[in-house]
């Protein structure tokens, strides 16, 4: 009878609903995440389709009639940790699931033969790379039972012993990819895995070309020669730190010459490593200070995106160097900006996109680019998932899913109230590699003394007309406190109001 009544709460337990806003305390955080993936994937309305062979373990394309997006699910196991899907979620927080692969588990699971299947469990045919989404991505072996021995002899000159790619291998990957298509024609290497190498190889020569270009840092004389300007030190440090970065965040006080350093990199890997598609997002008053900075430092051609939707198609294809936008027409553009191969995105004042709720902040992280330089002065404002916003668009990866990097640095009471933060130091130390910040402070000795100009501008009949006309009531009212001591408060405004204006 106990045990019934066990198996009964056990039951009740399962089927309770865990809330999306409060973590329960007998529950870890990835574990509160999955199961609320989980939770809402069997709510949704999903369509799956199988595209491979088995009726299980098998690549199902998932897609979502709301979104009008369509992901695909490789399944593996039923546990977290072996199967994949293409959406971002997946990518960036280190579950290992999300709520495609939990519906199309749900789903698959709804039938008996199924659950026989998966506790029987796969034995991969064929060996694979793939690519591991964690804390760090890492590029991993997975073999098969089809040539298991001879493809674990060929992996050792390739892999550690936990199959995880080592890091002179990814400059020899060809090599050994080739050899074990020779031993097996079925082998298979992910997209996603092959974006990763190529990714971290690019960045290693970068870094090659810019120490051999710039052996000095910034003492070394081709630096001078990007901009038709004198640069601070600090200011050529700020575009050497871009071009190394690749996608940064320069974060400097305002009045320290961020638009400069941010055309300064743009030159240098124009002049360096043959970029041609530069777009430039920023507040539309900025547009055309933009574009007067452009044409004053660079011979680079510019275009001002703006007017109607098919006028701006056509002046993102013109054959501009740069192409400069307002973060609104930008949002609205994004299908044509997914198009245009960007290889540097710039955004200006890029606090807009601090709040990563907004549909404007979703679209502007949608755009694809090679390289980044985002510009802000205060990359925190209010809270610390604003930075993580602004961070999680230069590299998605760096700070992790937003609800552990949360749960790791936010402070909150029993009703949720966020009170605190804790462990900031080990943020800064985090985005070092892709944030420089200066302070007016800083770098003060590189700044020139300052220089007082007086200019002397007479006033048009106009302006005259208008301050005599207040210096007439001021004058009123004035006569009024010396007859009577005394002035209503009326008065007391009207008279601070003309004495303003006559200022003005």
């Amino acid at each position: 009878m106990n045990s019934r009544k066990d198996n009964t709460k056990d039951k009740e337990k399962k089927a309770a609903k865990v809330s999306y806003h409060h973590k329960p305390d007998d529950m870890s955080v990835d574990s509160w995440q999955k199961e609320l993936r989980r939770q809402f994937a069997e709510t949704q309305n999903f369509t799956i389709k199988n595209t491979g062979s088995h009726p299980v373990f098998s690549d199902f394309e998932v897609h979502n009639p709301q979104s009008g997006n369509t992901y695909k699910v490789a399944v593996r196991s039923e546990d977290a940790g072996m199967n994949f899907c293409s959406c971002p979620d997946f990518k960036i927080n280190t579950l290992g699931t999300c709520k495609h692969i939990e519906f199309t588990l749900f789903n698959l699971k709804n039938s008996h033969a199924n659950r026989a299947i998966f506790k029987a469990g796969y034995l991969m045919p064929y060996s694979s790379v793939t690519l591991r989404y964690g804390e760090e991505r890492k590029v991993v072996l997975r073999t098969g039972t089809t040539h298991s021995s001879e493809i674990s002899r060929l992996s050792e000159k390739y892999f550690d012993k936990d199959g995880v790619l080592l890091p002179d291998a990814y400059y020899r990957f060809e090599e050994f990819f080739g050899a074990a298509l020779q031993i097996d024609p079925n082998f298979r290497c992910y997209p996603d895995a092959v974006e990763y190498i190529i990714f971290v190889r690019e960045n290693h020569n970068r870094q090659a070309v810019l120490s051999r270009k710039y052996p000095k840092g910034i003492e070394s004389p081709s630096i001078d020669n990007l901009l038709r300007a004198s640069l601070f030190p600090y200011q050529k440090e700020g575009i050497l730190f871009a071009a190394r970065a690749g996608r940064c965040i320069i974060a400097d006080d305002m009045g320290l010459g961020k638009t400069i350093q941010a055309i300064g990199s743009a030159e240098l890997l124009r002049k360096d490593f043959g970029i041609e598609k530069i777009l430039i997002v920023c507040p539309t008053s900025l547009k055309y200070q933009w574009k007067t900075e452009i044409e004053k430092f660079t011979d680079s051609t510019v275009t001002v995106v703006e007017g109607l939707p098919h006028s701006r198609e056509a002046q993102y294809q013109d054959s501009s160097v740069y192409k400069i936008v307002s973060y609104h027409t930008a949002g609205n553009d994004i299908n044509i900006l997914k198009k245009l191969d960007l290889d540097l995105v710039i955004l200006d004042e890029a606090q807009r996109i601090k709040n990563w709720k907004t549909k404007t902040s979703q679209h502007i992280k949608n755009i694809p680019s090679r390289y980044a330089v985002v510009l802000t002065g205060t990359p925190i404002e209010n809270r610390i998932d604003e930075l993580h916003s602004i961070v999680a668009f230069v590299d998605k990866y760096k700070l992790g899913p937003l609800f552990k990097f949360l749960h790791n640095h936010q402070i909150a009471d029993e009703t949720g109230k966020v009170i605190g933060y804790t462990e900031l130091n080990r943020v800064g130390e985090s985005i070092k590699s892709i944030l420089i910040r200066r302070t007016k402070q800083e770098v003060l000795k590189q700044l020139p003394e300052r220089l007082d100009k007086n200019y002397f501008v007479p006033v048009t009949e106009e302006q005259m007309r208008i301050h005599q006309e207040y210096y007439e009531m001021v004058c009123q009212l004035v006569n009024k406190w010396r007859r009577f001591k005394f002035l209503s408060e009326q008065d007391r405004q009207r008279l601070l109001t003309g004495l303003n204006c006559m200022r003005m």
